[in-house]
């Protein structure tokens, strides 16, 4: 029986609203963009569509600004994972901005994998919002 080809499509990316993180409603999308104009609590990343990979492994990465935590020590990427429950399954990766804005700015690279094999990445510039 041949193996189902896993679809993945990225089906925006940009600036969203406020996103509740337990929620199962993704963000709306503000503005289609790679360049973020973030001031505190800005929401933005992207939003996969993903078909034909119930029960694999999704597992991300966003690489961010070398800011430092509580203890001073220089934050490490972001990752996480879940286990796919659907046949169509949406998927927002993203992050809201938090004080203190200036170490939050510049690039943001977001990867998504699937059973390990890269399935979508995005680099989303975030500048202050009072920048031109």
């Amino acid at each position: 029986m041949a193996k189902k080809k896993i679809e993945v499509e990225m089906y925006s990316h940009g600036e969203y609203t406020a996103w509740e993180r337990g929620s199962k409603e993704l963000p709306r999308l503000l503005d289609i963009t790679n360049t973020i104009k973030a001031e505190i609590g800005t929401e933005f990343g992207y939003v996969l569509i993903i078909k034909k990979a119930k029960g694999k492994r999704l597992s991300f990465r966003i690489e961010h600004p070398p800011f430092r935590n509580e203890e001073g020590k220089v934050t490490p990427p972001f990752t996480g994972e879940y286990f796919i429950r659907n046949n169509t399954y949406h998927f927002f990766l993203g992050d809201s901005i938090w004080e203190p804005l200036s170490d939050k700015m510049g690039s943001w690279k977001l990867y998504t994998y699937i059973d390990g094999e890269l399935v979508a990445y995005k680099e989303l510039k975030l500048i202050p919002k009072n920048q031109q």
